[in-house]
């Protein structure tokens, strides 16, 4: 069977199908029939049986969640009225060369596997499947019962199991038992050959190294999502073998304390009941079990402060190796930059600033009509000082405004006339302003 110790999955439920399963007798008829010999025969059908079947198969995987499948399994699963589709092979072989599927044979094969067991079948099965496919790669049929896996499942699972490992109090260590891994794993995987097949995809993408010691399998994550995992080393070993102390001295503890609390509950129990020698050899056991619990308690404090300087030290060459690349990267972007030609960068940057400060205060001194520009306050004045003297000179007597026109002609007549007006004028004028001088002031007198 493609699934050991699993029963067999029914027929798929009726809403994950398509509608004309039930009401499309003739179009079923021709999809589940055999594919043509040769696609050039009628492309646009075989085609469209493909896409169909293809689509399918896909994601009836991915519905279940289950990474495996095999060919009697999808037979059983898309079987209809007692008929089942003829063609799953060709589809299978079809996605297998898109890459969709690949058999788990090959998968195993690909990846550095020695610390898996899972039987002699497989190791016998598997170098044997692994030089057939490699002879006749993807042309093959697969057989009823070989196993094969969806590629684009087991990758997200896989994702799923790294993600789990990340948000889980594990992380803290970066070593941690398989056992422990398995537990918590557990509602992910269904079976202990999916959980198999995850860690071999964390193996092959290189986030996770596995590693047998004295009989148990020991796993070391990545640190960071995307990070390479580096391979198990003595400290790896050391800090696993530290931790499994830490947890057997834990565990010691809580049972003496236990222990303890009985022989207490005895003492109590043996002085109601007026056995005083009893009671006594209840405490003495009581005292000497917290004897113990102390002295495990220092053994225990000594091992976690040796896990605390193991993941300080980690934490401090993590440091060191930062800052080893920061001086590297600063050295080579600083590699062509000096004191000197900072200095002289600086000086070409001020003499160009000088320069356009000079540019700019010249162009701001040429007005229009070489007139300087002035400051608005001082317009302000100015426009101020005007205004008051025109509201002065409106208030002067000023003679009438001639109303003929200049192209007139002027008589003689009216000449004489202005100039006895005139020199009537100026007459009154000098008599009402004395004279400053010694001088006497004259009427204007004019000889026409």
């Amino acid at each position: 069977m493609c699934s050991p110790g699993e029963a067999p999955p029914g027929p798929a439920p009726a809403g994950d199908l398509p509608p004309e399963w039930e009401t499309d007798d003739e179009r079923m008829a021709f999809l589940f029939s055999a594919f043509k010999q040769s696609r050039e025969v009628n492309s646009t059908e075989w085609d469209s049986k493909m896409a169909f079947w293809v689509g399918l198969v896909l994601a009836r995987g991915r519905r279940r969640g289950a990474v495996r499948t095999c060919l009697r399994e999808l037979q059983n699963g898309f079987e209809r009225r007692g008929s089942v589709p003829l063609g799953l092979g060709t589809v299978l072989r079809e996605l297998l060369r898109r890459g969709k599927l690949q058999r788990e044979s090959d998968f195993m094969a690909s990846v550095d596997s020695s610390w898996i067991s899972w039987g002699v079948g497989v190791f016998i099965l598997k170098p044997l499947k692994w030089t057939l496919s490699s002879v006749l790669g993807d042309s093959k049929i697969p057989e009823e019962e070989e196993v094969l896996i969806y590629v684009e499942l087991l990758q997200e699972k896989a994702e799923e199991v790294y993600r789990l490992y990340q948000g889980s109090a594990l992380c803290s260590h970066p070593v941690v038992a398989l056992s422990e891994l398995r537990s918590l794993c557990a509602a992910l995987c269904p079976d202990e050959r999916t959980f198999y097949l995850l860690l071999l995809q964390l193996q092959k993408e290189k986030r996770v190294t596995i590693l047998e010691q004295n009989g148990e399998k020991i796993v070391k994550f990545a640190r960071g999502l995307h990070a390479k995992v580096s391979p198990m080393n003595d400290v790896d070993i050391g800090v696993y073998q530290l931790m499994q102390s830490e947890q057997l001295l834990s565990q010691k503890v809580e049972s003496l304390s236990q222990e303890a609390e009985k022989c207490k509950e005895d003492a109590r129990s043996a002085c109601r009941a007026g056995k005083k020698q009893l009671a006594l050899r209840c405490l003495k056991s009581k005292r000497r079990t917290e004897r113990r619990i102390e002295e495990l308690h220092s053994k225990l404090d000594a091992v976690q402060g040796i896990l605390d300087r193991i993941y300080a030290s980690q934490t401090d060459q993590m440091v060191f190796n930062a800052y080893q690349a920061g001086v590297g990267a600063l050295k080579l972007s600083m590699k062509d930059v000096t004191v000197e030609r900072a200095e002289n960068l600086v000086d070409q940057i001020q003499e160009l600033c000088d320069t356009q400060d000079e540019v700019a205060q010249t162009l701001a001194g040429v007005g229009i009509n070489g007139l300087a520009e002035m400051d608005s306050e001082e317009l302000e004045k100015e426009l101020d000082s005007l205004l008051q003297d025109s509201s002065k000179d409106s208030s002067l007597d000023l003679p009438p405004v001639p109303q003929k026109g200049l192209s007139a002609p002027i008589s003689d007549a009216e000449l004489e006339a202005e100039l006895e007006q005139l020199s009537v004028s100026a007459g009154d004028v000098a008599q009402k302003t004395p004279s400053a001088s010694s001088e006497p002031k004259t009427a204007l007198g004019l000889n026409l």
